[in-house]
């Protein structure tokens, strides 16, 4: 039989290394589960205020966060005129509904307003029922609840591929109340991505009348890549070009 002289043996330095780690996870683990409960319970008394520092950008996952300027900018559109009918799907921009939810906090409406971040990340599962797991690989894998739900939806597709625009773009569609130019009753569409998937946009989107935008996004970090905001409305902040 092997003596326990052979099994191998952690050194003292290792085994605090590992233990270091250990106590970091523990501490994340309980970090984001104070964090999800904070979320929750303010998003149900209408209070708090988040902030994008909450989660560390991923540059490989392709996650560039907006500046705060400009995701309210997005999130004021999305949110404006806004009856107890209405209904916001954020698709792959958390920024923005951060912003939505911070706005909100600091307006009430005097209703509850329907709002759903499609997301990969699942961190952003702290915001309780209003996440909802989303990859642009399976564009159609969503709750059937959702079809047909929103009249006001802005995407940023992770990638700037035509496939993942594409992809992105049956996703609006599954979404939308109505596939029609902008107007009173019809879909309000915002969709920010680089500027060298313009064609590619006009093209996804030409039923709903969607045309590049004077409003540039900006991201808190920079971005090489030139940004655009397309859309199928004017605004305060920007016009059709």
């Amino acid at each position: 039989m092997d003596s326990d002289d052979d099994v191998p043996q952690l050194s003292a330095d290792t085994l605090k290394l590992l233990q270091e780690f250990r106590d970091d996870q523990d501490t994340q683990a309980k970090q984001f589960e104070k964090l999800k409960s904070e979320a929750e319970t303010n998003f149900e008394n209408g209070s708090g205020k988040f902030s994008m520092d909450m989660f560390g950008e991923d540059w490989n996952a392709s996650q560039f966060w907006y500046t705060d300027e400009t995701a309210r900018t997005l999130a004021k559109q999305l949110l404006k005129d806004v009856t107890e009918d209405s209904a916001i799907a954020v698709v792959s921009a958390p920024s923005v509904y951060v912003a939505i939810r911070n706005i909100l906090s600091e307006t009430p409406l005097p209703f509850k307003l329907k709002l759903r971040l499609l997301e990969f990340d699942r961190r952003f599962e702290v915001f309780g029922t209003d996440f909802v797991f989303y990859d642009f690989e399976q564009p159609l894998r969503l709750a059937n609840e959702l079809r047909s739900g929103f009249d006001r939806i802005i995407c940023d597709p992770p990638f700037l591929s035509e496939d993942c625009q594409t992809k992105a773009a049956m996703t609006a569609r599954f979404l939308a109340k109505s596939w029609s130019k902008g107007g009173d009753q019809d879909l309000r569409f915002i969709s920010c991505t680089g500027e060298r998937c313009g064609e590619i946009i006009h093209r996804l989107y030409s039923q709903l009348g969607v045309r590049t935008t004077t409003f540039l996004p900006k991201h808190s970090k920079g971005l090489s890549n030139e940004f655009c905001c397309y859309s199928n409305f004017e605004c305060e902040d920007w016009s059709l070009q």
